[in-house]
């Protein structure tokens, strides 16, 4: 008999012999670990057992048509990897009561399985079967489904509706399942940006050893891979592994007689009932979890608003989600009503993150946009929402609600509007734009702009579009930018700042050139240089950036040092521009001396924070002044990076305007009638949020001068989740796998300036204190045992950036100074396995080291600057006059 009984023209799948029983031995091995560790060190368990396999009925008209019954024995559950008895959970427990009696019953029932063509057509199964046995069965039948020619397959089985392809080889058989393909109901959510979100890689293959036209041994193996993109040495990896091997073939009972196989199973047993393949969820209940309130208790001490730059607020803040998310709204509520004022903020970033619809609906009952003294929560609140990692519809769809309604502080309402549009990004990104809730959000921002009269209500809904990134928003954008006043145009320039180049049409760099040259009217300075930047940034043609070098020498003062500085960063950091700028530096005319030689204090700068295999990431600082000295505007941007995505994690912008009056100077050109101001706005992970006013108008800034503290103004405060990870995979041996990756972040950025004087001198400094907690989980649940990982990471650190100003002489000395201090850096491994009844092995791995702090070093120009500020300060400290 060949092997392959098609050649005899009987049959095209694998075929059993009349009157015999073949006895096999199976076993499923699961383990889990770090993805780069060998499986010797891993958690997992072993499942073995014997399995009796027979004939019970060929169909008389069909060879091909078999019905096979299926027999698990003799099982036993133990470790998969060596373990002394004293850390060995399954230790003097015999099988009965690992798994459960009834459960063991349930288990060596026999399934009959109808082969046809070698697929399974049917799985027959006992009705109301716990879901756990009835899956380590369906994986079990998978294995019998086997195709004896080359070439691709639909398959359904345990994993779902899947792609497979075959590979024949004279008597072995390779099945390769190309899991992602596989359709199943699946539940879990992702990261909305990749950086912070966690990379898979699924792989399935199966070798069948055929002899005597029937199974000689299947051996099965899938691997799961996954790591986080940010930091690809955190990761975890499952491995499932199945074995099915021949012991022997003895006499066993004859075939039952019959033409259709239904009456052939009536006859066996009436209740068997056929089942589907594909696996069933199955979720084991947690007996001993303590109740939303309880956990609150125990981490309470963490959340106070001091404590939160700490890694111990951001790991608390994440465990506090983890609970929410499975708890009801009257649970949320009870823990938000009961707690004092301080700690409610961070309850609110809390239960706003966790994104449940329930967390959504008590957030919203317990907030009351009318209420004026709660606006601190608002906003809290409204921040979670711009930060979400998975929004839904329904979230946009009540904020859209509450906007059209009264709200009683005009800075909530702001903000409001500009979360809308962080949101719209979001969901348009995941192929949401055509929602109906992001269609009538759209439709709110841009027709209340195009009516808005007053300066207050253009400048929110422009905020709203720098967050939503429309397309469509952008003739309106080129029209505020260039017809509009200061704040307003500049505002307009800067979202388009943040489109894509290739959204910026001929027509956007049409107007950025008129801007920056100036050719219809005259524009603030801090519009010329965005337009200018925007140009530089977009693929510019030669001419455009010829004009630009040519008006290099023709400009006001500062602007000269700024945009010279500009063009030495594109070549120094080697921008996408830098070939064309070289080009045109070629051109003797562009590139004279004189033009190149302009004293001045205003400078910009890129640098990296860090290079590594995985991300990296950059700074920029860039600053323009007045001509007297005053500040105009300082930007500080970080970005992190990888090969195919980029997130804008910090921007902090602090402008001021019509300062000249303090020291008795004079404005520059177009620059006569602003008011005085400064302020500072910040983009934090892509979301930008409201500005924050320093001083507005002189009589305000004259009573802060003379009352100034020097003491810091809070911009952001609060915990963000960045990373929010959650699949759940099936096995093709039987158990669920759910991983877990979860990031939190906890943050507390400040800012402010300070003038003196007496030694004329101002200062701006904005401090960034973050700490940041990463938890993955990776668990493999069997029901009657779990096992799995836990990897964690923890960092905490301060950046600080202070640059003062000397402005008794000019060019007047500017220091920058950019730090970061050491940083704690720790990291655990903990792997488990654990029975129902409280039996748990652990073993723990962790490892501390310090970053060290640096000094970034900025340029040249700029530590030459220092060294007289600093010298000039210690020369002037000791004597008053």
């Amino acid at each position: 008999n060949t092997v392959f009984a098609s050649q005899t023209g009987h049959t095209t799948g694998p075929s059993l012999n009349n009157d015999k029983l073949y006895k096999f031995a199976y076993s499923t091995e699961v383990y889990v670990d770090r993805v780069k560790a060998s499986l010797q060190k891993s958690a997992g368990y072993r499942l073995s057992s014997g399995v009796d396999v027979n004939l019970l009925w060929r169909n008389p008209e069909n060879d091909d048509d078999q019905l096979v019954k299926v027999m698990i024995k003799d099982v036993h559950v133990e470790n998969v990897n060596e373990r002394p008895a004293a850390k060995n959970i399954f230790n003097g427990k015999n099988t009965e009561k690992v798994i459960g009696k009834e459960y063991l019953q349930t288990l060596q029932r026999p399934m009959l399985l109808e082969l046809v063509r070698g697929k399974v057509k049917n799985f027959y199964s006992y009705e109301n079967e716990p879901a756990f046995t009835q899956n380590i069965k369906r994986g079990l039948a998978s294995l019998f489904q086997l195709q004896l020619h080359s070439g691709p397959a639909h398959e359904v089985d345990i994993s779902g509706k899947c792609n497979t392809t075959y590979h024949v080889r004279q008597d072995q058989v390779t099945k390769i399942k190309d899991l992602d393909s596989c359709e199943i109901e699946k539940q879990g959510f992702t990261s909305h940006n990749r950086i912070l979100d966690v990379s898979t890689k699924a792989t399935s293959a199966t070798i069948y050893v055929l002899e005597d036209s029937f199974f000689k041994s299947i051996k099965a193996e899938e691997n799961y891979a996954l790591v986080l993109n940010s930091r690809r040495k955190t990761g975890a990896k499952i491995v499932s592994k199945q074995r099915l091997e021949l012991k022997s073939v003895e006499a066993g009972p004859g075939l039952i007689a019959g033409k259709q196989v239904a009456g052939v199973i009536k006859t066996l047993d009436s209740s068997y009932v056929a089942v589907s393949l594909v696996a069933e969820a199955v979720k084991s209940k947690c007996k001993k979890c303590p109740s939303l309130s309880e956990h609150w208790k125990s981490i309470r001490e963490q959340m106070y608003p001091e404590k939160l730059s700490k890694a111990e607020a951001a790991k608390s803040f994440l465990s506090f989600i983890q609970n929410i998310r499975k708890a009801t709204k009257e649970e949320i509520l009870q823990v938000i009503r009961s707690e004092k004022k301080e700690l409610l903020p961070q309850i609110v970033d809390a239960v706003t993150s966790a994104q449940t619809p329930e967390s959504l609906e008590a957030i919203l009952e317990f907030l009351d946009f009318k209420d004026e003294s709660t606006s601190l929560l608002q906003e809290r609140f409204l921040y979670a929402c711009g930060f979400a990692s998975h929004p839904s519809e329904m979230l946009l769809k009540s904020l859209t609600a509450k906007f059209k309604e009264d709200i009683a502080n005009e800075e909530i309402r702001e903000t409001l509007v500009t979360v809308m549009g962080a949101l719209i990004r979001k969901l348009c990104d995941r192929e949401g734009c055509k929602l109906p809730a992001v269609v009538e959000a759209k439709r709110v921002i841009l027709s209340r702009l195009e009516k808005a009269k007053k300066d207050d209500n253009v400048r929110m809904y422009l905020l709203a579009l720098k967050n939503a990134l429309l397309p469509e928003a952008i003739p309106l954008l080129l029209k505020y930018a260039e017809s509009e006043e200061g704040p307003i145009s500049n505002l307009a320039a800067t979202a388009l700042q943040r489109y894509d180049p290739s959204f910026l049409t001929k027509e956007v760099k049409e107007t950025m050139n008129r801007i920056y040259h100036q050719n219809q009217r005259v524009h603030e300075k801090t519009v010329r240089t965005t337009a200018a930047a925007i140009i530089l940034n977009s693929n510019p043609s030669y001419m455009e950036v010829k004009n630009i070098l040519l008006s290099i020498g023709e400009l006001p003062l500062e602007m000269n040092k700024y945009m010279l500085s500009m063009i030495q960063d594109i070549l120094h950091f080697e921008m996408p521009s830098s070939k064309t700028v070289r080009q045109v530096l070629k051109d003797m005319r562009a590139h004279n001396y004189d033009r190149f030689s302009k004293t001045g204090s205003s400078s910009a700068y890129s640098g990296y924070i860090t290079r590594g295999p995985d991300v990296s990431s950059t700074y920029s600082l860039d600053i323009l002044y007045s001509g007297s000295g005053i500040l105009r505007r300082s930007n500080m941007n970080i970005r992190i990076f990888d090969r195919n995505a980029e997130l804008h994690a910090i921007q902090v912008v602090i402008e001021a305007q019509g300062l000249e009056s303090i020291i008795a100077a004079t404005p520059d050109e177009g620059e006569e009638n602003l008011d005085s101001y400064a302020g500072m706005s910040a983009i934090l992970f892509d979301v930008q949020l409201r500005p924050v006013t320093f001083f507005q108008g002189y009589g305000d800034l004259m009573s802060k001068m003379f009352s100034a503290t020097g003491d810091l103004i809070n911009v952001v405060k609060g915990l963000i989740l960045l990373t929010d990870y959650s699949q759940e995979f099936q096995l093709q041996s039987g158990p669920r796998a759910s991983v877990e990756f979860l990031g939190g972040l906890a943050i507390d950025i400040s800012g402010g300036m300070e003038f003196s004087l007496w030694y004329r001198e101002s200062k701006t400094n904005i401090k960034n204190r973050v700490a940041m907690f990463i938890a993955g989980n990776t668990e493999v649940d069997s029901f009657f045992v779990k096992t799995g990982m836990e990897t964690t990471f923890e960092v905490e650190t301060t950046l600080d950036f202070i640059s003062t100003v000397q402005f008794s002489q000019y060019p007047f000395l500017v220091c920058m100074q950019m730090d970061r201090v050491d940083s704690p850096f720790r990291s655990y491994v903990t792997k488990y396995e654990s029975l129902p009844s409280g039996r748990r092995y652990t073993a723990r791995r962790g490892k501390a080291e310090p970053l060290a702090g640096n000094e970034y070093p900025l340029h040249q120009e700029n530590s030459n600057m220092c060294r007289k500020v600093i010298g000039a300060k210690s020369d002037s400290s000791s004597s008053w006059f």
